[in-house]
């Protein structure tokens, strides 16, 4: 048995490393094949074309600087003359008597054979004695002049020409050589050959280098498997190929993932059990914090009216000032409990979902002057002075009962704590389709500890004001039930001079 794994292994390695040989020897043939064909195929026809670009640009210049009379000019010459000797042009230009006008490298004499040889191969004239008849393959023409490859048949050589008119009514003819390329492929195939011998060894050397390293996926199977055995299941085989070692790889996968499967359903029911626990644990904690909150509220109203009511069977208060006084404050006190206690309906009732919520449309401005108005008595005792907006009408939609008592705990609020200046600004922001209530008063800023904790039943941000002006603190935490029940958005944030307490409606 072991014999015939050994035999397997030395089976599979071999797979593997004619699998690599067979790649890099396919790619470096490929590649000088490809670029064998590009020399051969592609390279003189791209020089061609460079090179008939670089005379349409010659002649540009020359027929330019013909309609200008700055042929003779010295700058022209310098600019003339370096194109030449640049790009291996040879040019001639004659007027239509046969007298040179510009003459640049080459042989002047050949060069003016070369141009009546064109011109009178183009107009199909007899050849004139002395003529040269060259083999002249067009490959561009127009109206002005005309572009082709000509074979000299005396020296077997190759040439590009231009030869044509300019606009003046002057003959001309540019040439270059061209027969230079084929001989640059040749140079360019037999470097091309060195290099592929080179390349050949260098991918020898790869894939011996290679070899050496077909025991890395079996390396990374194991360092999976420990991990496995230490119960982390992150780390995954990537398959390279098909032969053993993958498909060992995608059975460890496989087994990773149901174990990792299997432990992560453990894990989820033991996370359930924990947070059942954890809220059992937490309603509870609630369950005593509402008990005592509530039990701490009610002692001291009813402390004063016990106190109070025993003056009064005393007989304390024996003249009918102090009687009325006496019964005053034990219905101010009764009146507070009263509140506190339909508050605390009212947020178990909206907490519970027992609360309809009845969406309709209506003109916030008109909600939020009704309210300033009833609170006209209240603001001008206190010596405070609310502006609100002085606006068309903005419908939105809600619940506007339950609007109207988010804005009034809003200005409630706002007018017990507003302080120093004593201004109250009622503004609103349209915003796409939103349009945000803010209710602003000077005054003391929120502690940052305590702005995302004035929303809890019960909580109070200066104890001994609250109390002072009979406050519970659930006023607040009734805006976050209802503002939640319609989805509505709200907030609160600190100013310099004061806070703003905000909430959004929509408005379509």
């Amino acid at each position: 048995m072991r014999g015939l794994t050994f035999n397997k292994n030395k089976q599979h390695n071999k797979s593997i490393n004619f699998q690599f040989a067979i790649s890099f020897i396919a790619v470096m043939a490929s590649i000088l094949v490809v670029c064998y064909l590009a020399n051969n195929l592609l390279l003189k026809r791209y020089y061609v074309h460079e090179k008939v670009n670089v005379l349409k640009t010659a002649f540009d210049s020359l027929n330019d600087a013909d309609q200008n009379d700055t042929l003779d000019e010295e700058t022209f010459e310098r600019e003339l003359r370096g194109i030449c000797e640049r790009y291996n042009l040879d040019l001639l230009i004659m007027d239509p008597d046969s007298q040179t006008i510009k003459f640049e490298g080459g042989t002047q004499m050949l060069l003016m054979m070369m141009l009546w040889d064109h011109i009178i191969s183009d107009s199909e004239m007899q050849k004139p004695p002395g003529g040269i008849r060259m083999e002249t393959d067009t490959i561009y023409k127009d109206n002005r002049y005309e572009i082709g490859t000509t074979t000299d048949p005396r020296m077997n050589s190759e040439y590009l020409d231009m030869w044509g008119t300019l606009d003046s009514g002057n003959l001309f003819i540019v040439r270059t050589a061209v027969d230079g390329i084929d001989d640059s492929v040749g140079i360019a195939n037999t470097f091309l050959g060195y290099v592929g011998i080179i390349a050949i060894l260098i991918s020898v050397i790869i894939i011996l280098y290679v070899s050496k390293r077909v025991t890395k996926p079996i390396l990374e199977l194991a360092d999976i498997s420990d991990k496995m055995a230490g119960l982390d299941f992150e780390a995954r085989y990537t398959p390279v190929g098909d032969n053993e070692i993958t498909l060992l790889g995608n059975n460890i996968n496989k087994l990773s993932e149901s174990l990792e499967a299997t432990i992560s359903e453990l894990k989820s029911a033991n996370l359930k059990l924990q947070k059942d626990i954890e809220n059992k644990e937490k309603i509870d904690e609630m369950r005593k914090e509402f008990l005592s909150n509530v039990s701490h509220e009610l002692k001291t109203p009813i402390a004063i009216i016990q106190g109070y009511a025993e003056g009064l069977k005393d007989g304390i208060a024996d003249d009918p000032e102090s009687m009325d006084y006496y019964v005053d404050v034990i219905n101010d006190e009764a009146a507070k409990m009263n509140a506190m206690v339909q508050k605390l309906l009212t947020l178990n009732q909206i907490e519970f979902g027992n609360d309809k919520v009845e969406m309709d449309r209506f003109d916030i401005v008109s909600l939020i002057k009704t309210q300033v108005a009833t609170s006209e008595p209240l603001t001008r005792s206190n010596g405070i002075t609310i502006s609100i907006p002085d606006s068309e009408p903005v419908y939105v939609w809600g619940d506007s009962f339950k609007v109207d008592e988010i804005f009034r705990n809003y200005l409630t609020n706002a007018i017990h704590y507003c302080k120093y200046d004593k201004n109250i600004d009622v503004r609103l922001e349209e915003h796409d389709e939103k349009v945000r209530v803010t209710v602003f008063n000077t005054g003391d800023q929120i502690p940052e500890e305590s702005i995302d904790r004035v929303w809890e039943k019960f909580y109070k941000v200066d104890k001994a004001r609250t109390r002072e002006y009979g406050g519970s603190g659930i006023g607040l935490s009734i805006v976050a039930a209802l503002c939640k029940s319609m989805n509505m958005t709200y907030g609160v944030n600190n100013y310099d001079n004061g806070v703003a307490f905000w909430f959004e409606l929509d408005r379509q």
